[in-house]
């Protein structure tokens, strides 16, 4: 059997893919060696910006089913019918760390889920926690220069970690999970995920829920001591990466069953927190959890550069019968993932294989740009303009979710405070969760970053938030970092 013929990228036969061209045996390389200028080129320009945030990523391909009624509350169709499949692909990352990096780190872990649904693609970005570190987009850029590489030593910076912490009281809440024994997964598959946001569902009645999303893994929470995880880290860097690999090529294939949190959107206004502050969790003796399905994950990507790190997730990417929140926090990230991805892939990214509709067409005015394709075209003498009177795709005149109610003033406004809207109360409630042992290994997970600190004041400024979460809380960690600066 002939083997297939090696080409240029234009098509032309390859005669000698082992030798450049040279002027004479021995001699200096030849411009004119069109297959060679060709190589070096692309190799040159086969890497794209790494993303800001999440840059270290693995990912899979498998399917939602719905296993309960949920049409009460949303109409949206890929929910609409107990037994349903909805294609999916879900992107797993470290948030912190470069592309480089390595996956046994401490730090929380993306969750991001396409869903490629018959009303176009729906996708949930979140983390394995239902909390983040601040409420407010404006100090995103903020947190993450503190926790990235210093631009002078070029390492990870305790002092700006906990610097940035000092002055972010509302932190601490994320910082005691963070540091808590789910700080380090031991897996991708042994963790659970959340849409972390509060988002929208509206029923068929035009009725408003706001919900929240947990993804329960099926193959049991665990994970790694900060010692467990240094020694993974120095021996296999990609050790997550490949546990999630060769477990689907194994057919052991992981799934998570999601439950929902459901709140009528009468009730926000008097709830004792802030229900659209990402900082917090709605305890579930308020709002029990309600089984909605589950994901499961079969199928490994082809290329991971073309399918995971080309693959774009943007939290604006809704559905009928699912909107955003108040949230201000995904308020921001409505923007800025969108934009990110137009920046690294450019703004026909969505024509990419991972992210373009699975289960439907794609329909829009949308033309031209960097790597335009007969794709976007809607046809050769299609009109790029709306409204027409050449049959081009219109517009429904149906919302997709419920209206927010708005009033007031514009200007920069702190959030409304509810009954119990501290920075500290669900830190403390958190810890007072935790078994003496939990206990013993979150003060000491904290103290080993604080004490690195140089400056006394960002440290007691810290100290003064565990001891308002919990006293015990803070007098151990208070304790715990003297005694490793006595040293």
């Amino acid at each position: 059997m002939s083997k297939r013929v090696l080409t240029t990228e234009s098509g032309a036969p390859v005669a000698d893919n082992q030798n450049s061209a040279s002027a004479g045996i021995g001699g200096p390389l030849l411009l004119q060696d069109q297959h060679l200028l060709e190589k070096l080129a692309r190799f040159n320009r086969e890497r794209i910006p790494e993303r800001v945030v999440h840059a270290r990523g693995s990912g899979a391909y498998g399917y939602f089913e719905v296993t309960d009624d949920v049409t009460d509350f949303t109409h949206t169709d890929f929910l609409s019918t107990v037994g349903k499949r909805t294609e999916a692909f879900l992107r797993f990352s470290t948030v912190a760390d470069s592309l480089g990096g390595a996956d046994a780190v401490r730090d929380p872990r993306g969750f991001a889920v396409k869903f490629y649904t018959e009303q176009g693609n729906y996708d949930l970005v979140g983390n394995n926690t239902p909390v983040f570190f601040i409420k407010d987009p404006i100090k995103f850029p903020d947190f993450i220069h503190s926790q990235k590489r210093d631009p002078f030593t070029g390492r990870q910076e305790p002092d700006n970690v906990w610097d940035f912490w000092a002055h972010s009281p509302e932190a601490t809440h994320q910082v005691t999970w963070l540091m808590g024994d789910r700080g380090i997964p031991a897996s991708y598959r042994h963790m659970n995920g959340y849409g972390s946001h509060t988002y929208q569902w509206t029923n068929a009645e035009g009725e408003a829920f706001f919900v929240k999303y947990h993804f329960k893994t099926n193959q049991g929470v665990r994970s790694l001591s900060g010692e467990q995880a240094a020694e993974l880290a120095g021996k296999n860097p990609n050790s997550h990466q490949t546990d999630l690999l060769q477990a689907i090529e194994r057919g052991v294939n992981p799934s998570w069953t999601l439950h929902v949190q459901l709140m009528p959107a009468a009730d926000a206004a008097e709830y004792r927190f802030n229900p659209f502050d990402v900082t917090k969790v709605w305890p579930h003796r308020d709002y029990p959890l309600q089984r909605v399905g589950r994901l499961v994950l079969d199928r490994n990507p082809d290329n991971v550069f073309a399918e995971v790190e080309q693959a774009a997730f943007s939290p604006n990417n809704f559905v009928p019968g699912i909107g955003p929140s108040p949230d201000k926090m995904l308020q921001g990230r409505l923007f800025a993932y969108a934009d990110a991805h137009r920046y690294r892939l450019g703004v026909n990214h969505t024509l990419l294989a991972v992210n373009a509709p699975k289960a439907t067409t794609a329909q829009n005015y949308g033309r031209d740009g960097f790597m335009a394709s007969n794709s976007t075209a809607q046809g050769r003498a299609a009109k790029n303009y709306e409204p027409n009177s050449y049959d081009g795709p219109a517009e429904t005149g149906r919302a997709l979710s419920a209206p927010l109610a708005v009033t007031g003033y514009t200007g920069t406004h702190e959030a409304p405070q509810h009954t119990k809207d501290d920075d500290f109360y669900q830190a403390g409630e958190l810890y007072r969760l935790m078994s003496p042992e939990e206990r013993t290994r979150l003060v000491a997970n904290i103290a080993g970053g604080l004490a690195q600190v140089s400056r006394d004041d960002v440290i007691e400024k810290n100290l003064a938030h565990f001891h308002a979460a919990d006293p015990e809380y803070g007098r151990r960690v208070e304790e715990a970092v003297h005694a490793l600066r006595e040293d």
